[in-house]
């Protein structure tokens, strides 16, 4: 393994789209969504271990979820769960773990990568990593791993990339769009040169440094004037100092879709971002009727194209529906139709200001 090799995995989300089983003090990386047997930050480190040194392996995570990341991974070292006292989006998260091995190791090569996806071909997805971590040693390079689409998806972005490539399977990025309506989203996979934009990154540390020096001084400057304290036992002070003053934006819109050297690999591992339950439905085995079931005593009498997510404790029987998503949990039951699973986020909203904190 190469010792230059590092990977961050992100993970401070609150996942509120996977309510009311992902909860703010116990959200979707931290769960077994897909009865797999591991959770999902769990399946994205063993991924990565394969191929990356386990100690060259960070968690970026809320203060809030400190013991639940060194319960769930109990070989990452302490000293490798990084904690932000603030959730500010992908920018100052990765800004964080950027700064921090830019005074380790200035060879560094990273791999940025949300905690909570789901990779079915893992042999494929480590090959796509070493091919990026080769090229982005060599190319002053902000690349990004850009996913083959299947379908017209409205819930990803999108990355549109030039028909040469510049080495084997990499090219230049022309545009990043944003979620697009289903008639875009349609243009999109026809045109043959957009991919779904997964949110895996890979850079030189120095590389990803210049970037924000450019086009978020205001970070670069924070974190350059505390850098001394950073792999010290006053980091954490540092970080408390620096959090309040940074803006909340992603790495998308403040560095990737303004810089000039930005690569996509066009991959194909049996992605999906597990954003949402029809995500985990797409994903599921199905029975006869097309429902997917996570939890072993569900019993379905006459219904079909649902996904039903329930504890094995309880039994569950469903007949009648069609195309629900319903989930059980041991104080909350949700049943809502698949095609509203995008308002997930403002019912949860509505919950919080009629019934409080205590279903959030």
């Amino acid at each position: 393994m190469n010792k230059n090799n590092y990977v961050a995995i992100m993970a401070g989300g609150i996942g509120s789209r996977f309510w009311p089983m992902s909860r703010t003090n116990y959200p979707k990386q931290f769960l077994d969504i897909l009865n797999t047997g591991k959770t999902l930050i769990q399946s994205t480190y063993d991924r990565f271990a394969k191929f990356i040194p386990a100690e060259n392996i960070y968690v970026v995570t809320s203060d809030t979820y400190r013991d639940i990341v060194q319960t769930q991974l109990s070989a990452l070292p302490a000293a490798n769960i990084l904690c932000e006292p603030s959730r500010k989006n992908t920018a100052p998260c990765i800004a964080y773990i950027s700064y921090k091995l830019a005074k380790l190791n200035s060879d560094a090569n990273l791999i940025c990568a949300p905690a909570d996806h789901l990779i079915t071909d893992e042999a494929a997805f480590e090959q796509t990593c070493l091919n990026a971590l080769e090229f982005t040693s060599h190319i002053k390079a902000l690349l990004t791993l850009g996913i083959k689409p299947t379908h017209p998806n409205t819930g990803y972005g999108y990355i549109q990339y030039e028909q040469l490539s510049v080495s084997e399977n990499v090219y230049k990025v022309k545009t990043f769009t944003e979620k697009p309506d289903l008639e875009l989203a349609k243009t999109f996979v026809a045109s043959g040169d957009f991919l779904w934009n997964a949110g895996i990154f890979v850079w030189e540390i120095k590389n990803i440094v210049k970037a924000f020096e450019k086009h978020l001084p205001e970070i670069h400057e924070m974190f350059e004037t505390e850098k001394e304290h950073l792999n010290t036992v006053s980091e954490n002070e540092a970080i408390e100092r620096i959090y309040p003053q940074c803006v909340n934006i992603s790495i998308d819109y403040a560095i990737m879709e303004k810089a000039d050297n930005v690569y996509v690999i066009p991959s194909s591992f049996g992605w999906s971002d597990l954003g949402t339950w029809a995500s985990a439905y797409d994903t599921l085995e199905k029975d006869y009727l097309d429902n997917a079931v996570a939890g072993n005593n569900v019993m379905i009498i006459d219904a079909t194209k649902n996904m039903i997510h329930a504890d094995n404790k309880k039994l569950v029987l469903l007949q009648g529906l069609e195309d629900f998503i319903v989930v059980d949990t041991k104080d909350v039951l949700l049943i809502c139709k698949k095609d509203k699973e995008q308002e997930i986020k403002e019912y949860v909203a509505e919950v919080k200001r009629n019934k409080g904190e205590k279903y959030i």
